[in-house]
C-alpha cells in the first residue's frame, strides 16, 4: 500500500510553488488535480500525466456529493504501491474540504499521508490590500457564509471571504452581510491575487452581485466598521467599567442594586415602541443591553456564569423548542407551534410542571393576567369564540354590582379585569399597551380640560360634572378632528 501525498499548488502563479512542492511533483509520474481550472497547472513539470476530478462536478446535486466521491477515489488510488499525489489550489488546509476528510479517513484506515504545504490565497491578498493578518483578520468561506442568515463576523475587525466564484454566490453572500453591514458599505473584490491578472475593485456592498467578473480566484475583503459595533467590543467596554481602573459607580453595582435600573430600561423600551420611534427604540435597546451585560460581567467576576453560557443556553433552548425549524417535525400553523412549545417545556422541566410556572410574580398585573391566559389557552383552556369572552365580561360586571361588601367587590372587580384582559387577547389587542395608551390619552385630554378652564377663568373644583364632561367632549372632539 502506497502513501497519499497532498500538494498545495499555491494561489495561482507557478512562481509561488514551494521548492518542496516542485521537488515532489518532479519526482512523480502523475498527479491527480481536484480541478485543472487553476493557473499554476500550466506551469507544472512537463513530464507529469495530469488527471482531473472536474468531471465529477457535472450533474452533481451539491458539492458535498462531489467531495465525497473525490475522497473515495483518492483513498482507492492510495492502495496502489505507488500511492497517489493529490494536488489542490493554495494551501491544502485553507478552504479545501476534501483534504480535511482525506486526513480523517486516512488515519482511520491506517494509510500513510504527507502534506506538502503551499502558499494560500490569503498571503498575496494581504500584500495586495496592504493588510496585516495579525490585526484580527477573519477568514471565511463564501459558501459557508452564504448559508448563514447572519454573518458570523465581528464587524470591528476586518474579514476576508474566500472562493467567491460566481455571481449567484455573491448575491447570497451580499444578503448575509447586509444583515450586519450598511447596504452602501465599501468592500473590495480581489481578483487573482498574486498573479499578473491581479485586480482590486472597490464597490458598495449592494453592488456585489451586479458584476460578471467573479471567478475561481475571486475573494472579498470587508473592512472593519468604525468604532465599536460588536457584541464582544461592548463586552470589553463593560468589563473596563467594572475593572479597577474603571468607574467607581459601576464597580459598586450588584445584581440586586441593578434590579430597579433593569426594570426602568424595560419600560423605556416599551415607551419607545408605543410611540413608534425607531431611533428612540434603538437607543433604549442599547440601554437595556447594557443592563444585561452588566449582570453577565458581575456573574463572571463572581464565578457564577459567563456570557457564553447565557448565549449557549438560550440558543440550545430555541433550537430544541423549534423542531419544525431545526428538525423534521412539520407544524400546521401558529397554534400548533405554541402547543408544542408548552409540551417541550414540560419535557425539559418535568411532567409535574404547570404551564403557568415561570411567570414572574413581579410582572405588572395586566401583563401577568395576559400571560396566564395565553399559556392556559395553549393547552385548550379557552373559550371557543370571542363572544363567549364578551359574555364572561358582562357576567363579571353583574357580579361586581351584586357584591354586598368591599371585599367581594374587590374580588369581583379583579375577575372583571381578568376577563377584560382575556377579551383583549381574543381581539388581538395587548391589554398592557392598550391601557398605557388610554392613560396617555386621558392625561392629554385632562390637561386640555385644565387649559380650557384656565382660559375661561373657570374653577374646575366648583363645576358640576356635566359641565366638566362638556369641556372633556370639546377637547376630545378637537383631538379627533383638529382644525388646520
Amino acid at each position: 500500500m502506497g502513501i497519499i501525498t497532498i500538494v498545495g499548488l499555491g494561489p495561482g502563479d507557478p512562481r509561488h510553488l514551494t521548492r518542496e512542492a516542485w521537488a515532489t511533483l518532479e519526482a512523480a509520474n502523475e498527479v491527480w488535480l481536484r480541478t485543472c481550472h487553476h493557473p499554476t497547472v500550466a506551469g507544472l513539470p512537463s513530464h507529469l500525466a495530469l488527471h482531473s476530478f472536474d468531471a465529477l462536478y457535472e450533474g452533481a446535486q451539491d458539492f458535498g456529493q462531489v467531495y465525497e466521491r473525490i475522497v473515495g477515489q483518492v483513498l482507492r488510488l492510495a492502495e496502489r504501491p505507488a500511492g497517489v499525489v493529490y494536488a489542490v489550489p493554495g494551501h491544502p488546509l485553507v478552504g479545501e474540504a476534501t483534504v480535511k476528510t482525506i486526513l480523517s479517513r486516512a488515519e482511520e484506515a491506517g494509510l500513510a499521508l504527507r502534506v506538502v504545504e503551499g502558499l494560500s490565497f490569503v498571503e498575496p491578498t494581504l500584500t495586495a490590500l496592504r493588510v496585516d493578518m495579525l490585526a484580527g483578520l477573519q477568514v471565511y468561506d463564501a459558501l459557508e457564509l452564504a448559508d448563514r442568515h447572519h454573518p458570523p463576523l465581528n464587524p470591528d475587525l476586518p474579514a476576508l471571504v474566500g472562493q467567491l466564484y460566481s455571481r449567484a454566490l455573491a448575491a447570497d453572500v451580499k444578503l448575509t452581510l447586509m444583515n450586519q453591514y450598511p447596504d452602501d458599505y465599501q468592500v473590495v473584490l480581489v481578483h487573482a491575487a498574486g498573479t499578473p491578472e491581479q485586480r482590486l475593485v472597490h464597490v458598495p456592498l449592494y453592488e456585489l452581485d451586479r458584476r460578471d467578473d467573479a471567478g475561481h480566484l475571486t475573494s472579498l475583503y470587508v473592512p472593519p466598521l468604525a468604532g465599536v459595533n460588536s457584541f464582544e467590543g461592548l463586552q470589553d467596554t463593560v468589563a473596563h467599567l467594572r475593572a479597577p481602573d474603571g468607574c467607581p459607580w459601576d464597580r459598586e453595582q450588584t445584581h440586586e442594586s441593578l434590579r430597579v435600573h433593569l426594570l426602568e430600561e424595560v419600560y423605556e423600551v416599551l415607551a419607545a415602541i408605543d410611540v413608534g420611534d425607531a431611533v428612540e427604540l434603538a437607543e433604549e435597546l442599547g440601554d437595556l443591553l447594557l443592563q444585561i451585560l452588566l449582570h453577565a460581567q458581575i456573574a463572571t467576576e463572581e464565578g457564577e456564569f459567563k456570557m457564553a453560557q447565557v448565549i449557549a443556553g438560550i440558543d440550545a433552548k430555541l433550537k430544541h423548542r423549534h423542531p419544525h425549524v431545526w428538525g423534521a417535525r412539520p407544524v400546521q400553523g401558529t397554534q400548533e407551534v405554541l402547543q408544542r412549545w408548552e409540551a417541550l417545556k414540560r419535557e425539559e422541566k418535568g411532567e409535574e410542571r404547570s404551564v403557568l410556572d415561570g411567570v414572574p410574580a413581579a410582572l405588572p398585573a395586566l401583563q401577568q393576567a395576559d400571560t396566564y391566559s395565553r399559556r392556559a389557552a395553549r393547552v385548550g383552556f379557552d373559550w371557543a369564540a370571542a363572544s363567549g369572552v364578551a359574555d364572561k365580561v358582562r357576567e363579571e360586571m353583574a357580579e361586581v354590582e351584586a357584591a354586598s361588601n368591599p371585599q367581594e367587590q374587590a374580588a369581583e372587580l379583579g375577575d372583571l379585569l381578568f376577563a377584560a384582559v382575556n377579551w383583549a387577547r381574543w381581539l388581538g389587542v395587548d391589554a398592557e399597551t392598550a391601557l398605557r395608551k388610554a392613560n396617555a390619552r386621558f392625561a392629554q385630554r385632562f390637561r386640555g380640560v385644565e387649559r380650557l378652564a384656565r382660559e375661561r377663568r373657570l374653577d374646575m373644583a366648583a363645576l358640576p360634572m356635566d359641565e366638566l364632561e362638556a369641556l372633556w367632549q370639546e377637547v376630545k372632539s378637537y383631538d379627533e378632528n383638529p382644525t388646520p
